[in-house]
């Protein structure tokens, strides 16, 4: 009985939570730029390691874009890789490529940022990863909601590939609840979320709250943990730009066990940010999450368990749905209710599995191990 009751109350905390996100991400206005002369100057920084796969299709991005190019630089962070990466760089005419020398730190990635920021010309800093797609209209769009806006940090959507398989649509689908919970949580203020594949910020207001100093020790955290710290200078004007325009495609992990990898990564920093919100609700989400596993195993001992089990697997997917599809809409995506349910027990085993594991020290990450 008294599992029950505590399982009740975390879904009634859960569903009510869903509801706030979709109530949220609904009343958030879609931004449309409009037709002003463009004068916002950007440094597009790009931390790479080992991405002679990638880098060359996002450099080719952005010479394509319709933002003019005298009002945009592009820096490649070259982060110590052992492939073709610098070789390729170098072949992109306007493109500045440095060479991180630091070594034997714990966040490269935070080091690269800051390099690229050190050595930036202009006064906004755009951030977006090596694997990465841009459209077009992406630096426009954002001069535009800049000019609008006058923000101090900007979150931008990030959209997930996907090539049908199981790991790519599970993938594709979780990102996209994130993007949504992004959007709504920035929009209401409640805490600081978003994504080093697409941010913005101004380079003055960087170095006004120190950097990543104070963060810097973690290997995770060059997006979020930064967001938190200009958000309590700045609570009033951080922004999510919710439009279409903007997006960025970054592409997904190639194996679960790299996909693990990723998550357990960035969940690592969630007890070390100072918002008692995001970690009342991570925790909360995390034991409503852990209540399956303990409802199959005491299903051994009395099968209506089992019955309470399925049950509780068919209200989270209703729970979820509305808000899930309507970030499926943004993106142009369809929603397919039978593939959203039949995931729920893989997204439930990797809540657990990247929770757990992310506060027991170290894991790898683009073949470094890092705390």
């Amino acid at each position: 009985m008294v599992l029950f009751i505590i399982t009740g109350f975390l879904l009634l905390l859960y569903t009510w939570l869903m509801f706030y996100y979709s109530n949220a991400w609904n009343e958030l206005p879609s931004f449309s730029k409009n037709a002003v002369p463009p004068s916002v100057r950007f440094s597009v920084i790009i931390p790479a390691r080992n991405e002679e796969k990638n880098i060359a299709a996002l450099l080719s991005t952005l010479q394509k874009q319709d933002y003019p190019q005298n009002l945009f630089e592009v820096i490649v962070v070259d982060d110590h890789s052992t492939d073709g990466t610098a070789g390729i760089v170098s072949q992109f005419p306007g493109v500045r490529l440095i060479s991180l020398t630091d070594d034997g730190i714990n966040s490269y990635k935070k080091k690269a940022v800051e390099t690229g920021i050190a050595a930036a010309s202009y006064e906004w800093i755009v951030c977006t990863d090596a694997d990465c797609l841009a459209l077009p209209t992406w630096l426009s769009t954002i001069a535009a909601f800049i000019e609008k806006e006058n923000p101090a940090f900007i979150a931008a959507p990030v959209l997930m590939q996907n090539n049908q398989s199981l790991l790519q649509t599970f993938q594709s689908m979780d990102f996209r609840v994130l993007q949504g919970i992004t959007g709504a949580s920035v929009h209401r203020n409640i805490y600081a979320m978003c994504n080093g594949a697409n941010l913005a910020y101004p380079k003055n207001i960087f170095t006004e709250v120190g950097g990543f100093s104070g963060v810097d020790h973690l290997a995770s955290g060059d997006d979020m943990l930064l967001m938190e710290k200009i958000r309590k200078k700045y609570p009033d004007r951080i922004r999510f730009l919710k439009s279409q325009d903007a997006i960025v495609t970054t592409t997904p992990m190639e194996s679960w066990p790299a996909f693990f990898q990723q998550r357990i990564r960035w969940a690592s920093k969630t007890f070390y940010y100072k918002n008692a919100k995001i970690i009342a609700v991570l925790s909360g989400v995390y034991l409503f999450n852990l209540a399956f596993p303990v409802f199959l195993i005491a299903g051994y001992w009395c099968w209506y368990y089992w019955a309470a089990a399925a049950g509780l697997w068919v209200l989270k997917t209703m729970v979820e749905l509305p808000f899930y599809s309507a970030v499926s809409r943004f993106f142009g995506l369809k929603t397919n209710v039978i593939e959203f349910f039949v995931m729920q027990p893989v997204h439930i085993v990797y809540t657990i599995i990247s929770g757990l594991f992310s506060q027991l020290g170290t894991y790898k990450w683009k073949g470094r191990k890092v705390k």
